[in-house]
């Protein structure tokens, strides 16, 4: 009997513990399902009835930044002292680089940094360390931002590799920094008329796009040393001589007054490529004509293919300075150089060709004035009335034989004609074998001189042309 009832008292035990490890159980899970326990948080059992938490950091919950931030709270989709007084919105920005300066498009291509400052109290958090908290760009779209665009601008993104180049920094007392990495493709109004031996400013404007500046005070936060530039910045084409900053007011007459914030620098042009490419042939063409003026004027196959060849390159050198540029229609400093250097050359085949037509006429009088004196054998009479006509025949046989060329022909006729005179009508000319007959005039003109001149006076005009150039344009 005594042996049933100890039976009985241990089975009611076992039952009695039994429900107890059920109801703990189903008490955790109760609290699990209410994320009072974190989901893998070990339960033991210690030998009584209170269980314990893993102190692994890592399976802690932290708190939402929504939750820190009080995002929930407040309706971002307005302005911070919405009703108030213009939100005050700072910026400074750092170049990055400066990539690519087009004249065919009339722009540039810049990346920068681009970096916002304001106060939000509405994002203001306690923290007993007073440290920031940063955030990426997956808060910007839950709380409210600057909306800033660059006016004039051709196109622009954000990089976004390996994620996007934007970072968020807020403070407890509400102060807030938005950066974000930029490329912006701007236009910038280039005056090409002194080209390529100009200065060139650009600017980089920008604005806010809806707050007008009653909502939406822009302002540079730390005035001129708002702008920072990366010491290796070069351009292939161009020294950049400064960057500055400048603000002014906008206005549209639809919507109002807005603050413009300006990025202004200035570029000065390297000219040596251009002297390589352009100046240097222009000026060896130019030289290249005036060859023409030291050759034969009858060595016809050898000064028409020179002058040709020389109008033709400088024609291949100016389509090519022009196939570069954009169709302005004003006259660029080069298009002045080599068009006068075209002149030059088309002026020294224009002379070779005045020489050319006077050497003919001159020889067909010559051929006509040999027609009309008679041949007479007789050598002239000793005693005669004058030896003035054999002395000038000899000294005209002797310069003919020199070739010394027209003028002291024409010297010697004229004396001819000075002794027919004397002589009663008639000269015998024994150099020639005609007589003369009527009054003789010399009106040829010596080709010669005009070659002579050429030699002068195209180098003594182009280098004076040069220095002229030079002094305005340099």
């Amino acid at each position: 009997m005594r042996t049933h009832v100890l039976l009985l008292l241990a089975l009611l035990a076992g039952a009695v513990r039994g429900a107890r490890e059920k109801s703990q159980l189903g008490t955790v899970d109760r609290l699990r399902t209410k994320r009072e326990i974190p989901t893998g948080v070990a339960l033991r059992n210690t030998g009584s009835s209170i269980y314990k938490r893993s102190q692994d950091a890592t399976k802690v919950s932290i708190t939402k930044s929504d939750q820190l931030l009080s995002i929930g709270d407040h309706d971002f989709t307005m302005r911070p002292n919405f009703g108030g007084p213009a939100v005050p919105v700072g910026v400074d920005v750092q170049v990055e680089s400066l990539d690519t300066i087009s004249e065919v498009d009339m722009d540039f291509t810049m990346t920068l940094y681009l970096r916002h400052y304001w106060k939000d109290r509405r994002l203001s958090f306690h923290s007993s360390t007073n440290q920031s908290m940063t955030f990426d760009g997956r808060l910007v779209k839950k709380i409210w931002v600057p909306d800033l665009f660059f006016v004039h601008s051709k196109r622009s993104f954000t990089h976004d590799t390996t994620t996007d180049n934007v970072m968020l920094r807020v403070f407890p007392d509400g102060k807030v920094l938005y950066s974000l990495r930029v490329t912006v493709t701007s236009m910038c109004s280039m005056d090409l008329s002194c080209f390529p031996l100009d200065t060139q400013t650009c600017s980089l404007e920008i604005e806010s796009y809806a707050y007008t500046d009653d909502d939406l005070m822009l302002y540079w936060k730390e005035g001129n040393e708002s702008l920072n530039t990366d010491d290796r910045i070069s351009l292939s084409q161009f020294l950049i001589q400064e960057f500055r900053t400048s603000s002014k007011l906008a206005f549209y007459s639809s919507t109002g007054w807005y603050n413009r914030l300006y990025i202004n620098f200035t570029l000065r042009r390297h000219i040596f490529f251009f002297l390589l490419q352009t100046y240097f042939p222009a000026t060896l063409m130019v030289m290249l004509s005036w060859v023409s003026f030291w050759i034969d004027r009858r060595a016809v196959p050898a000064r028409v293919p020179l002058g040709i060849t020389t109008v033709l390159t400088m024609s291949t050198i100016i389509t090519g300075v022009n196939a570069s540029m954009p169709r302005v229609s004003y006259i660029k400093a080069v298009d002045i150089y080599l068009w006068v250097s075209f002149v030059f050359v088309f002026l020294s085949v224009i002379e070779y060709a005045a020489v050319n037509y006077l050497s003919t006429r001159q020889e067909r009088r010559e051929r006509r004035l040999r027609e009309q004196l008679p041949c007479t054998c007789e050598a002239p009479r000793p005693g005669g009335p004058t030896g003035g006509y054999g002395e000038a025949a000899g000294r005209f046989g002797l310069m003919a034989s020199l070739g010394n060329g027209v003028k002291q022909r024409e010297t010697v006729l004229l004396q001819l004609a000075m002794e027919r005179d004397q002589l009663g009508g008639q000269v015998n000319d024994q150099v020639t074998g005609h007589v003369t007959s009527g009054g003789y005039e010399s009106t040829w003109v010596d080709t010669h001189i005009i070659d002579s001149y050429a030699r002068v006076l195209f180098p003594g005009s182009y280098v004076l042309f040069n220095i002229i150039y030079w002094s305005i344009y340099s």
